[in-house]
Formats: structure tokens, C-alpha cells, sequence
């Protein structure tokens, strides 16, 4: 069930045009800028416990596997029984919470219907990387006191399949709309297949490390996924995740329906989050419209017109959030260091480029650079194939993953800079033991942003 904004905010309208323009919300670290006014996203379109909320739902019925059974997508009307924080419901599943089994069942259920979903969507090559997130927490002037990982709880990832589905669900039934070759114009959540030739320098850059990986043939995100799996819990799984990643595309909004490559979908949209994004919103009105008008093919034209606009802002105004999120975080983080300056750390190294190398610290999750000129005991060269520095002398190398410690030499706040100096490169048995360190403290998986 997700909150019918199309209800409040019409089409047109004062509201509906400034959300337009802001496209979604933007969570910086220390404050949200919402895409609608708190009296909605706070309030009337909020579930609450206890309280009747307009939605629109999609309602499935799936099997115990997985499979979808039936559904139907539908203006409706809920009263929330129970609101439950993602924490309460993970104590529940370790066990530590009890509850009445009114509630307690129908949690369980989710839970392995959830696990059932995660499974078979990898099964058929749902790319999952290990990516930890870095929580600042602040004082309550604002000023960052720690930085923690985030945690990702297995209560978090039976919403994030429910979500999955219902996304997946609503694009399918998109394809239902028309008899003809051709479904009615639609806003899909799309992600393409990898360059070629980006491919062919992943599979140089594997091979350096040997490893094998095929890039004749179709390139798959069922052959991508079972590569990952191969490599997991290797040393090199940290440098060969972080490449991967920069070798797929940036997935985005389009009216011409492509595929999620990264999810392993057919057809993929955003319905779930309405009140935070305005691809969603326009997806609703998109699924009323045909509902209640039915389809015309004479529309065709501009209804594409229309929904290729909101397409492109969305698609903008996402790279433009993000970016804000990214400089809201390393401007957290640098204050964060300002503290540490002349303090050493152990790091990995994250980066790998002509001028140094960008080392993460372990404990904090905080990125700085060493600059090539401080590497000064040989003269480094830069492979961009292998993403390496190679001392000419001596054959020294620096690659992606090499674990480090480094000491804090200068922290540029307004630049949001972070300067190292290289106090020790550690030895390969040395990088084993940190490897395995860090297994201990990882997350699950979690799968390619969608």
C-alpha cells in the first residue's frame, strides 16, 4: 500500500510544479529537503498506526517460492494496525521481542516470503555488491562526533523486496494495457547493459589479477553475478567489486523500456515512493489515466511528449541530489577529521589515479589522497588498465584494495580535501589478516542501486 499523493496533489498545480522542478527529495546529513510541503509527507500521506490514509496498492498474491499468483493495482483506503520501526522488527526476528501471534505470524511469513524473493531474484543474475555506507552521527549543534558503518538489517530487506515486486509488478502489467505490438507510453526504470569495450578492459583488469572473464558473446548480469560469487571472500573481491561498478551504466528514467540489467528485470518502474519522487508520482497518474480513460492510440504521441520531459528532469534532478548527498557527507567528514590532523590510521586503498592514490580509513570509512608527489622514494607510473602505480626503480606497486596506514597531514573543510601521507604500505600476509577482518565485520550484500 503506498499513499495516494496523487490524491492531494494535482496535476498542474502550485505544489505539483515546484515538486517538478525539485524532482525528489535530497537527504543531506544533518537535514531532508523534501520534494512536498511536511503537511503531506509528514501528515495526510504518512501511514499512520491507527489512522485511515488513502492509498494506492498493489495488492499480490505470491507463493510460498515467490511466484506471483494474482494481483491487482487499486485506489483503496487503509487503517494501519501496527506501525513497527525497522529495529523492533529485527528484535523480533533474533528473537529478543515477543509478540501476540496476530502480529508475530503474519512478520514471519513476510520474512520468508522476502527470503524466497531475494533468492530467486538472484538466481536469475541480480547483481549484489558489498557497499558499506558510512552514518555520521552529529551533536546537537550540528557538528559531526562520529562516523559509523551502516547497518543493513534483514527487517530492511523484506520492504526492499516487497518494493522490488511491486515495482516490477507494475511495469508488467503495463505491457497488458494494449493488444497491439506496442504497450501504452509509460515511465520505466531502466538500466543498460555495459559498454562493450568498458567490459573488455574489466576483463584485462581480471585477468591481471588471474582471473577469468569471458566478454565474448552476450554480456549478461547472470554471467556478471556469477563471476561475483566466484570472487567473494578473496582478497581481491574488495578491488574487483569497486571496477565492476564503474564499469556499468547509471540507470535512469526513460519512456522506451530497456530492461533493469543490474535487478535482471524484463520491466522495472518506480511506484513505491510517491511522496519522495516525482517519477513515481507521474507513474501514478500514468496507471489512474489508463484505469479510468482507458487507451487510445491516438494519445500515443503526446503522452510520449509528456512523459519524456518528466523522464529527463527526474533522471537530472537525481544525479543533482546525489551529488548534494555525496558533498553533504565529505563536508561531515572532513570536519569530522579536522580533530586527527598528525594522527595515523589503517586504511585500503579505495582509488588509484595518474596524480595518488585515494586511501579509505577502515575505522571511519573516511576517503583522503596521497598525492604522487609524496610517494617520493621511486617514480611512479600509472596503469589505467589495471588500475595500478608502478615504481620504476623498484617495481613497488599500489593497487585497489592494498591495505595501508596513512597520517593526517590537512583537512580543507571548505574544499571538503583530505591529505594523507603514506606511513606504511603493508605486506601481502599482512593484507590477508585485514581482509579477514574486515569479513567479520561486513554486511550482507546489498544489491546494485536501483
Amino acid at each position: 500500500h503506498i499513499a495516494d499523493v496523487s490524491y492531494y496533489v494535482k496535476e498542474g498545480g502550485a505544489i505539483d510544479k515546484e515538486a517538478f522542478e525539485r524532482g525528489n527529495s535530497v537527504y543531506l546529513v544533518d537535514r531532508v529537503v523534501p520534494m512536498l510541503p511536511e503537511r503531506l509527507s509528514q501528515q495526510l500521506c504518512s501511514l499512520k498506526e491507527k489512522s485511515d490514509r488513502l492509498t494506492f496498492s498493489c495488492i499480490m498474491e505470491l507463493s510460498p517460492s515467490g511466484d506471483l499468483l494474482h494481483y491487482r493495482i487499486a485506489e483503496s483506503v487503509i487503517r494501519s494496525a501496527r506501525q513497527f520501526s525497522y529495529e523492533e522488527v529485527q528484535d523480533f526476528l533474533d528473537g529478543k521481542l515477543n509478540l501476540p501471534p496476530e502480529l508475530a505470524e503474519p512478520l514471519q511469513r513476510m520474512a520468508a516470503l522476502a527470503r524466497s524473493l531475494r533468492r530467486k531474484r538472484q538466481e536469475r543474475g541480480s547483481l549484489d555488491f558489498d557497499t558499506p555506507e558510512a552514518k555520521v552521527i552529529l551533536d546537537e549543534d550540528g557538528f559531526p562526533i562520529d562516523i559509523q558503518r551502516k547497518e543493513t538489517l534483514e527487517s530492511m530487506r523484506i520492504i526492499e523486496e516487497f518494493m522490488l515486486m511491486a515495482n516490477k509488478t507494475v511495469a508488467g502489467h503495463i505491457q497488458t494495457l494494449n493488444s497491439h505490438d506496442e504497450p501504452p507510453p509509460f515511465i520505466y526504470r531502466v538500466h543498460e547493459k555495459p559498454d562493450k569495450e568498458k567490459m573488455k578492459l574489466f576483463a584485462e583488469f581480471v585477468q591481471a589479477l588471474g582471473y577469468e572473464f569471458p566478454v565474448d558473446g552476450r554480456i549478461s548480469s547472470k554471467k556478471l553475478s556469477t563471476f561475483i560469487k566466484k570472487i567473494r571472500g578473496t582478497e581481491e573481491e574488495i578491488i574487483i567489486e569497486n571496477v565492476m561498478l564503474r564499469s556499468l551504466m547509471k540507470a535512469r528514467y526513460d519512456v522506451i523500456n530497456v530492461g533493469h540489467f543490474g535487478l535482471a528485470f524484463k520491466y522495472y518502474t518506480h511506484f513505491t515512493s510517491p511522496i519522495r519522487r516525482y517519477a513515481d508520482l507521474a507513474v501514478h497518474r500514468m496507471l489512474k489515466f489508463y484505469q479510468q480513460q482507458g487507451w487510445h492510440e491516438q494519445l500515443r504521441e503526446g503522452l510520449i511528449k509528456k512523459l519524456n520531459k518528466i523522464s529527463k528532469q527526474a533522471s537530472e534532478c537525481e544525479v543533482v541530489a546525489l551529488e548534494a548527498e555525496r558533498a553533504s557527507l565529505k563536508m561531515k567528514q572532513t570536519e569530522f577529521m579536522s580533530r586527527f590532523i598528525g594522527d595515523e590510521f589503517d586504511g585500503v586503498i579505495s582509488g588509484v589515479v595518474h596524480f595518488g592514490i585515494f586511501v579509505e580509513i577502515t575505522r571511519y570509512l573516511v576517503e583522503g589522497l596521497v598525492h604522487i608527489n609524496d610517494l617520493d622514494d621511486d617514480f611512479y607510473v600509472f596503469n589505467e588498465k589495471t588500475y595500478t602505480l608502478t615504481g620504476t626503480a623498484t617495481g613497488k606497486q599500489y593497487r585497489i584494495g592494498d591495505p595501508v596506514r596513512v597520517k593526517v597531514v590537512k583537512v580543507d573543510v571548505n574544499e571538503r580535501l583530505i591529505d594523507f601521507i603514506l606511513v606504511k604500505k603493508y605486506s601481502k600476509k599482512r593484507r590477508r589478516v585485514a581482509r579477514q577482518k574486515d569479513n567479520r565485520r561486513k554486511k550482507s550484500p546489498r544489491a546494485v542501486p536501483h
